[in-house]
């Protein structure tokens, strides 16, 4: 079992930046991909970044590449996405999820995570 928890969200203008965390307790991260993904009001839950349980490879989805960057500090037990360049579009409530499944590129697939935190508001203003 793992409880994760997702923070940092919040206001911020266009073209400005975040970084959300997401603090896991129980089995340690290192045991588990692990992905971004995000709900925009009226919209389904959608993939937005993943890294590998050993952080050897990360993905993106389209919209957000170059702007995004997915880590993972496994001492920490945390897993961050860097937000950067802002736009509206990026508003949404932001999850992050384990997965232990295999193989890699089922990276994008919500029913393949087992565990998912409670989410954290991004809200961008135009």
């Amino acid at each position: 079992q793992v409880l994760l928890v997702e923070s940092g969200g919040g206001l911020v203008q266009a073209g400005g930046s975040l970084r959300l965390s997401c603090a896991a307790s129980g089995r340690t991260v290192s045991s588990y991909h692990m992905g971004w993904f995000r709900q925009a009001p009226g919209k389904g839950r959608e993939f937005v970044a993943a890294i590998a349980r050993n952080g050897d490879s990360t993905t993106y989805t389209d919209s957000v590449k170059g702007r995004f960057t997915i880590s993972r500090d496994n001492a920490k037990n945390t897993v961050y996405l860097q937000m950067n360049s802002l736009i509206p579009d990026d508003t949404a409530v932001y999850f992050c999820a384990a997965g232990e499944f295999s193989p890699w590129f089922w990276y994008s697939r919500r029913n393949r995570y087992d565990f998912w935190g409670q989410g954290t508001q991004v809200t961008v203003s135009s």
